[in-house]
C-alpha cells in the first residue's frame, strides 16, 4: 500500500504551520517530498549491508533485515527486456536504479544466466582462446559509448535460442517522482486527486512517519525556524537509534 500524498501533505503544513512557523508552498513540499523518499529509499541498501554483518532473530516481524527486504521488494523487477537494441548493444530501462541478475531469455528454467565482468577482465577474456564468451558462459560489462548503450554482450553472435532480443533483466527500479497536485481556488492551494499526473510515494506504508519529520527538517532550513529543523532531526536520530538496538 502507497503511502498517500495528501496525508503527508496535510500534517507537515499542521504541524509547521502550528505556531505560525511559516507556509510552505506546493512546489517546496514537492521538492522536499522527493527528496525525503530518496533518501529513505537510498538508506535501505546502507542498512543492509549493516544489518547482514549481525546476527538476526527468530521473530517473524522483527528481524530488521527481513524488514528491509520487505520494503525493497516493492521495487523489485524481474525478466524486463531491454528498452532497445541492436547487435550485442542493449539499453537498460529507464527506472532502474540497481541492476541485478542478467540472463537471455526470461524462462528460469531455460535461461542463461550472464556474468558480469569489468573491462580488464572483458580484455583478458577476449585475447584468450580458453576464456572466450560462449553462448553458454555469456558475460556483459557495463558499457561507455557515443551511441549511450548500457550494456554490452559477449559473445557478439547468437544462436536462435539465445539473441540480443531475448536477453532480460532483474533489477531494483526508482521510486516515481511523487507529485501534490492541486488546483488554485481564491488564492489558495487545494489537492486535486483527480489530476493525471498525481503521485503518491511508492515506499512502505510504514514509512509515512519518516517522510513527514524528513520534510519537516528540510522545510526548517527552508523557511528559516531552527526549531522545526532541530525537533525533526531529533525525532528522525530517535529513529534511527530504535532501528539499532
Amino acid at each position: 500500500m502507497a503511502v498517500s500524498i495528501n496525508n503527508v501533505y496535510q500534517k507537515v503544513l499542521a504541524i509547521a504551520n502550528k505556531e505560525q512557523r511559516g507556509y510552505i508552498t506546493p512546489q517546496e513540499f514537492n521538492l522536499f517530498a522527493n527528496q525525503a523518499q530518496m533518501d529513505i529509499f537510498e538508506q535501505y541498501f546502507y542498512d543492509i549491508n549493516q544489518f547482514g554483518r549481525l546476527p538476526g532473530n527468530d521473530t517473524e516481524y522483527s528481524d530488521m533485515l527481513t524488514i528491509l527486504e520487505e520494503k525493497i521488494s516493492l521495487f523489485e523487477k524481474y525478466a524486463q527486456d531491454l528498452a532497445s537494441n541492436t547487435s550485442n548493444l542493449g539499453k537498460l530501462p529507464t527506472d532502474l536504479y540497481r541492476l541485478g541478475q542478467v540472463q537471455f531469455g526470461s524462462d528460469y528454467d531455460s535461461s542463461v544466466i550472464v556474468q558480469k565482468v569489468n573491462n580488464k577482465e572483458l580484455k583478458l577474456m577476449l585475447n584468450s582462446s580458453l576464456l572466450q564468451p560462449t553462448l553458454e558462459r555469456p558475460v556483459y560489462t557495463r558499457a561507455a559509448n557515443a551511441a549511450n548503450y548500457d550494456i554490452e554482450l559477449y559473445p557478439t553472435t547468437f544462436s536462435a535460442s539465445n539473441r540480443m532480443d531475448n536477453v532480460s533483466v532483474n533489477y531494483v527500479k526508482k521510486p516515481a517522482t511523487v507529485k501534490w497536485t492541486y488546483t488554485v481556488v481564491v488564492g489558495k492551494a487545494l489537492y486535486n486527486s483527480s489530476a493525471t499526473d498525481l503521485q503518491d510515494f511508492e515506499l512502505h506504508a510504514s514509512e509515512e512517519n519518516n517522510l513527514i519529520i524528513k520534510i519537516l527538517a528540510l522545510a526548517g532550513v527552508s523557511i528559516k525556524d531552527p526549531s522545526v529543523y532541530q525537533i525533526a532531526a531529533a525525532e528522525d536520530n530517535k529513529n534511527i537509534q530504535q532501528e539499532k538496538q
